[in-house]
């Protein structure tokens, strides 16, 4: 079960899931949807450990609602690759994190969304 400052999407239908998360976190949600579904359109959307996936042969990457910032989860390879772009972020082993109050780097999302796919989705 989430801790109560967690936000589980929980459901197969992610508009729906996404509609359901506070009011603060759901434009989030919604652009990060958005640009991994624009940079990887050849994958298979679903929800996967109660988070929005995109999904080929394996999972490439999935975010999800937190109190105070969007996860991001591409894995800790990309992570790793990217970390000289990612210093304005916390991150942590395979996980990002998107501040509410912060503006985000959208191309960024998506380069990473894209590496994820050529190196994971083979």
């Amino acid at each position: 079960m989430p801790a109560p400052d967690d936000y589980c999407l929980c459901s197969n239908d992610k508009a729906r899931d996404i509609l359901n998360q506070p009011e603060k976190a759901q434009p989030l949600l919604k652009e990060i949807n958005e640009t991994i579904r624009a940079a990887i359109p050849d994958t298979m959307e679903k929800i996967s450990w109660s988070m929005p996936t995109y999904w080929k042969k394996r999972n490439l990457i999935q975010f999800a609602a937190f109190k105070n910032h969007v996860g991001l989860y591409p894995g800790p390879e990309a992570v790793e690759k990217f970390a000289d772009r990612l210093t304005g972020y916390q991150t942590q082993k395979g996980t990002i994190r998107l501040p509410y109050d912060q503006p985000l780097d959208w191309e960024l999302v998506a380069e990473i969304a894209v590496w994820c796919e050529k190196e994971n989705g083979k």
